[in-house]
């Protein structure tokens, strides 16, 4: 009764995550076993299997399914604000059991793959901000209900585990606004802002260095110990593409991308490559328009190009170019999308 899924070619969640959105639902009196075993394909007490993954895919449908349920399009924004110590992954036991935030941090982004492969995370630092990005391989893996819980989650959770006094100093959705906005404003205490094409959210980096209280380092070995087995058994998944996307991102400033050249580089054909792509269900093209707009979002929003350098770096020909294919991606124009995010900034 598993799912009938191809591992090496389709990304998966951890059953965990699933196993909370079911909880979630039996904590309301709103689960209905029968349909939600159809969907996930297994049942309920094996989602209690820590080495368990369920197809990213099959996972979003159980959140669509919810929200039926519990006729509350917000659902995942309100799961995500539960806290139930008892019923965390490993990860989470990782996050809470080092020194501080600053390393917790590190480690979430490290083992992120373990919750979910369909989803790319990053964080970068400055000065003054930490900043964590999530970005779905491709658009069909953006969920907007387990984006909602994802958010809540990392700073409930960081709030109730380390320090109260946590908020963002802003958030960006890639999903339009929805009825429930408000709500996020709320939540996050920054500015929110929808529709962006990427999700990041930022908060003062000197929470960094916030030391952990009631850490355990026994429990932090033991169960890093045990993640770095699961993640040792997954390294191959998905490898690929990341390494393609690498090369992309640094050819992209200097030359054309060009999928011989990166096939050389990679020591194969060009049919080669593109066969291995397909076996993650990529293409070259995605990739390369992946990386470029994930630049460009970064670009614009930090003010630290003009946007004609923006376009040249990422491999226009012209910026009216780049201001087309931005706005394809964001539904806004470049000037108006720094604007926002200065704004949100301020």
């Amino acid at each position: 009764m598993h799912p009938q899924a191809d591992p090496a070619t389709t990304p998966h969640v951890a059953a965990s995550s699933t196993l909370a959105l079911v909880h979630y639902l039996e904590k309301w009196g709103l689960l209905d076993r029968a349909r939600v075993e159809d969907i996930a394909g297994v049942r309920l007490e094996e989602l209690d299997d820590p080495d368990l993954r369920i197809p990213a895919s099959i996972h979003y449908q159980l959140w669509e399914l919810a929200e039926q349920l519990t006729a509350d399009p917000g659902v995942g924004l309100h799961a995500g604000q539960v806290i139930d110590p008892e019923r965390m992954g490993l990860v989470g036991h990782v996050f809470f059991n080092c020194d501080t935030l600053g390393e917790a941090v590190v480690q979430y982004v490290r083992l992120h793959r373990l919750i979910n492969e369909s989803v790319t995370l990053s964080f970068e630092q400055t000065p003054e901000q930490a900043i964590l990005t999530w970005q779905p391989d491709n658009p069909a893996h953006y969920c907007r209900q387990d984006m909602d819980r994802t958010l809540a989650a990392a700073l409930c959770r960081t709030r109730h585990f380390i320090h109260r006094g946590i908020e963002a100093d802003w958030v960006e959705i890639a999903h339009p606004e929805p009825d429930y906005a408000a709500e996020y404003q709320k939540l996050f205490g920054g500015q929110v802002l929808f529709g962006c094409g990427i999700t990041r959210m930022a908060f003062a980096s000197k929470h960094l260095g916030h030391r952990i209280p009631h850490r355990n380092p026994y429990v932090y070995s033991a169960v890093l110990k045990q993640v770095n087995a699961v993640l040792a058994r997954l390294q191959t998944r998905r490898s690929f593409s990341r390494k393609v996307r690498r090369l992309i991102s640094r050819q992209m400033a200097t030359d054309r991308i060009d999928a011989d050249t990166l096939a050389r580089q990679c020591h194969m054909s060009r049919q080669t490559l593109y066969r291995r792509l397909k076996k993650e269900g990529l293409s070259f093209h995605d990739l390369v328009e992946q990386v470029r707009k994930d630049k460009a979002l970064r670009y614009v929003a930090d003010d630290q190009y003009a946007l004609g350098e923006i376009a040249f770096l990422l491999g226009f020909s012209e910026l009216s170019a780049f201001s087309r294919a931005f706005k394809r991606w964001t539904g806004m124009a470049p000037a108006q999308y720094r604007a926002r995010h200065q704004e949100a900034s301020a």
